[in-house]
Parts: C-alpha cells; structure tokens; sequence
C-alpha cells in the first residue's frame, strides 16, 4: 500500500461517518460463479477537467480503457449549451472512431447553481427547483439515448436543512418518475447512486426507493465500490454480489472504512481482487469506471496508474481460475510529482 496524502473532503457531507458494523465476508453464491465476464474499465471525465474532451478521449483511448463515465459538465459536453444536440452527434462519431462506450454520469458539481454545490437536488423545498433537477436528469437521457450510453447515473441528493426524512422519501419519487418515463421510451437503464450523507445513502435506501415506485424496469443501481466500503454493512465483494440484478453500472475507487474521500487505487483498504472475481462472477457487463473527481491536477497519471492497477489484478485472477488469491500489484507510482508538494 501506498498512502496519499489527505485531500481536501467534501464540504456539503462530512467525512467522517459511522458505518454499520462490518459483517464477515460471504462466499459467493454457485449459481454466479460459472463462466466470468470481462470486465470493461473506463475512467471519469470528472478527473480529467483539466484536458479537453477531445484529448481526455483519446488519452483513454491510447491508454487502452474500454470507456469513459463522461460527466455532463460546462467544460465538457455542457448540457445546458443551445448546440448540445449537434455536439453530442459529433461526439458519438468521437467515441465510435475511439472505439469506446460510455455511460453518463450527472454529478458536475455546480452546472445547475453557481453557490449551491450539487444544488438544486431532487429533495429541494422549492418545487421548481426540484423541477430543475429533473429536467438536467432528462437531458442527460436524452444525451445517453443518442451516445448509446450503458446507463444515466444520478443520484438523491442531501436532505434539506428543514425538511423531515419522510418528506424527503416522497419527494425523491415523485422527482424521478418523469425521468423513469423518459428512461424507459429510451430504453436506458436510470442508475441511482448511493451517496454518504445523501438520503438515498446505501443499498437498502436504493430497495426503499425501488418499492416506493413499485419496481420499473428502467430502474438500476450505481455501486460505488468505495462507498460500500465507507459504510454499508457487508464487504465489498458481497454488495456486489447483492446488487448483480440490479447492477447497471460501477463506479471504483480506494477508500477508507467511516471515511468518504476517494482515494487512488492501493491507498486505502478495500481488497480488489474479491470484487473484480465477483463483479465477473455476477456477468457485469457495463463499464466499470475509476471515479477520482479530486485528482484532475494529475489526472493522466492517475489514469494510466489505476488501468495498470486493474490489468494487474485481472490478469492475476484469471490465470488462477478466478480463486480467491490477493494480488499485491505495484502501487509505488500512485503519487505523481508535484511542484509545491500538494496533491489538492
């Protein structure tokens, strides 16, 4: 292992949170361990804001990554630009020529409100505001529709200073059925994440919004390693195991337990190779995308690290039949060079 040092953490949720106790690692079920899938990994755009689009593209490309998690953000593919559609066909010319696929991710920090980060929310006490939200998540169909995304990746958003929990569990519904709706004339899965401090915060809030909409097709989960990792009751591999039906799309990263701050691959606790075995093992055949939105300042490097970090793991899984060994891959290259010493 290999430590960063710390970053700056999230000012809307506090990092240090209290997660339920750690419950032992389960064995996989027999019934997903037959013939594995390939994992496809990408990388998100959401660490490369310091490249354009064109070129954070064919970095992955070069690199080697089967995909990218494009952000929907101004200084990339601006969903609130007038000439979104004509970019967006030219675009899906981009990623076709580059031989990648993609899935659109919607958590650009301050696209719809210049103070409020990820403000205005699907919980917000103003109607219209909650109204804004919906249509971006809309938008970003729309866009997904026309890349052949995998999956739209969304999320709840934080409980608003006044408003009570059930309150905020009608609201969330209510603000995504028209996105469902959209969803489903497209026909591309809705993937909502579980986010630390978030009301819809780990995977048995995802099974509460699930029932509260009755189930739609068009409804998906973004698993984000690291956050199980941070909070949830079971360990990594086995949430990945839990979530396989409705897993649409993975989000991947290093993390510590009770802390949410996303760290490179090899800095924090979570042991890969039980999740890569299981996230083949339950036939994930969507990207699997590195998530390191605080690591722009390095982002090629960061990139070409976590890649090799992944190849390292996979490779060793599948000459040993995908049995449970730990693969220690050379992590001594995480931390790149910086000219001030600061990583943030």
């Amino acid at each position: 292992m290999n430590p960063q040092q710390p970053l700056p953490t999230n000012p809307d949720v506090s990092p240090q949170l209290t997660p339920e106790p750690l419950q032992p690692r389960q064995p996989p079920s027999p019934d997903i361990t037959s013939a594995p899938t390939r994992l496809s990994f990408g990388y998100g755009t959401n660490g490369l804001t310091d490249l354009r689009l064109d070129d954070a593209l064919a970095l992955l490309a070069d690199l080697g990554y089967d995909g990218v998690g494009l952000t929907l953000d101004h200084m990339h593919l601006d969903p609130l630009a007038p000439d979104l559609a004509a970019r967006t066909r030219r675009l899906a010319r981009r990623l076709d020529a580059l031989g990648l696929t993609v899935t659109v991710e919607t958590g650009a920090r301050y696209i719809l409100d210049p103070r409020r980060k990820h403000g205005p929310t699907l919980l917000d006490a103003d109607p219209d505001d909650r109204a804004r939200r919906t249509d971006l998540l809309i938008r970003a169909v729309q866009v997904a529709a026309d890349l052949g995304a995998h999956a739209v990746h969304c999320f709840s958003g934080i409980t608003p200073p006044g408003t009570d929990e059930d309150t905020a569990w009608k609201r969330l519904p209510d603000a995504l059925t028209p996105v469902l709706d959209a969803a489903t004339a497209a026909g591309i899965p809705l993937a909502v994440e579980p986010e630390p401090g978030h009301l819809l915060a780990a995977l048995a809030d995802f099974h509460r919004l699930r029932e509260a909409l009755d189930s739609p097709a068009a409804l998906g989960l973004t698993l984000d390693i690291g956050h199980c990792q941070c909070l949830e009751p079971l360990p990594p591999a086995d949430c990945v195991r839990a979530a396989a039906p409705w897993l649409r799309h993975v989000q991947i990263e290093d993390m510590r337990r009770g802390v949410h701050e996303h760290l490179p691959l090899g800095a924090g606790e979570i042991d890969f190779p039980p999740v890569l075995e299981a996230l083949a093992a339950v036939g994930h055949q969507a990207l699997t995308v590195v998530e390191l939105p605080r690591h722009s300042h390095a982002g090629p490097h960061f990139a070409e690290q976590s890649l090799s970090f992944l190849q390292t793991l996979t490779r060793d899984l599948t000459a040993a039949g995908l049995t449970k060994t730990r693969a220690t891959p050379d992590t001594s290259g995480l931390t790149p060079p910086s000219p001030n010493g600061s990583t943030s």
